[in-house]
């Protein structure tokens, strides 16, 4: 039992720490920044930490546990000298990085304690990124590292559809060379490539099915949390909502007025909070885990079968043949739909998609190929 209440305070102390930290870097950051306003912003985010931290204290007081406000940790001081040097972009896509996971490790550590929700564990991603849109001395490259699936659907899709045939082409495609370079395209080869068509189809189907949902319930607990904040702490949420529209540019004394306003309506304010600070799109959550998993599971297929094909109406060397060329035009197609997102020609990204999936295939094929002939002798 006593462990167990070691290990609950080693979290609280540890996300203790991570709030001093994000507190440390926040100040630091604005302190480096050039922008009054924006610097302003900042050092409000900083404040909002530290106000996280001296809570957390208050609690262990309350307990009866003595424990001191820790000074920022290396590994904020260490972030804080590259920021002087490389600049602050990074150390604010690594604040980006940590807002993340803030907010989800506050409420289970509170939950896990029996402790009221106090509003005060916001995710400020949002309003970080609005921020960074201002400034065109941050890398692009912070922003697009910590952007979530949901706030480009088309283009995943699209990346997803690609991806999802080349993983089924090159998977089946080697796994059928390897069964014929040991059969010389003779018996099973047909049955083994079905079979990994089949295993590797379910297998993405499944996993696309899980992935959809959990996050689908991940979002859903993210916006019943932020209305639980709003119905507990009003006034936090209201300064997370002039946050944010500050962010966007409004002035300061407009912002409050405009936060005031959208507090008074629950639902509205909640919205608001949900597609800025979370930055979830509550129409996205509408998308059936079922309808992702049969897209999957049919775009893994449409790549796995081209390997397979001639082997339903023939077998041995002429099917190998056959194999290789249906593979080959398909790897060519898939190389080419990828210049849609790196802007490479198209006969570059595709021969390469070619040299990249046939290397892969000959190297199944020996091996295939050693195995048959030790298994024979």
């Amino acid at each position: 039992m006593a462990a167990t209440h070691l290990n609950k305070d080693t979290k609280y102390t540890d996300s203790l720490q991570t709030e001093v930290d994000a507190a440390f870097l926040y100040n630091r950051v604005a302190d480096a920044e050039s922008v009054p306003a924006i610097a302003d912003m900042f050092r409000e985010l900083g404040g909002i930490e530290h106000e996280h931290a001296a809570k957390m204290i208050e609690r262990f007081s309350r307990e009866g546990k003595k424990v001191e406000l820790p000074t920022p940790s290396w590994r904020a001081r260490v972030l804080d000298k590259i920021g002087k040097v490389l600049g602050y972009g990074y150390v604010i896509g690594v604040l980006m990085d940590t807002e993340k996971s803030i907010g989800a490790a506050q409420v289970r550590l509170k939950e896990q304690g029996q402790i009221p929700v106090s509003g005060d564990e916001a995710n400020h991603v949002k309003i970080l990124q609005n921020l960074i849109n201002n400034k065109s001395k941050v890398a692009g490259e912070h922003i697009s590292r910590i952007e979530g699936k949901h706030r480009s659907i088309g283009g995943n899709a699209l990346r997803a559809a690609v991806l999802g045939a080349n993983d089924g082409l090159v998977s089946n495609m080697s796994l059928v060379m390897g069964v014929a370079g040991a059969t010389d395209g003779q018996s099973g080869v047909l049955l083994a490539g079905m079979a990994g068509l089949l295993a590797g189809a379910l297998s993405m189907a499944l996993g696309e099915w899980i992935s959809v949902k959990s996050s689908q319930e991940l979002y859903e607990r993210q916006m019943a949390l932020e209305m639980i904040e709003i119905e507990t702490n009003p006034e936090g949420e209201m300064r997370e909502l002039a946050l944010i529209y500050m962010a966007k540019g409004i002035p300061q004394s407009q912002a409050h007025e405009m936060a005031v306003s959208a507090i008074e309506d629950t639902d509205r304010a909640h919205d608001i909070l949900v597609k800025e600070e979370l930055g979830i799109n509550p129409d996205e959550l509408k998308g059936s885990p079922w309808e992702a998993a049969i897209a999957s599971f049919l775009l893994f297929a449409l790549g796995a079968i081209l390997p397979v094909i001639p082997f339903f109406y023939t077998s041995g060397y002429a099917a190998i043949i056959q194999s290789l060329a249906f593979s080959t035009v398909g790897l060519f197609v898939i190389g080419a739909a990828i210049t849609l997102f790196t802007g490479k020609s198209v006969w570059y990204s595709g021969f390469r998609q070619v040299l990249f999936g046939l290397a892969a295939a000959a190297i199944t094929y020996i091996i295939g190929k050693i195995i048959g002939v030790s298994i024979a002798g």
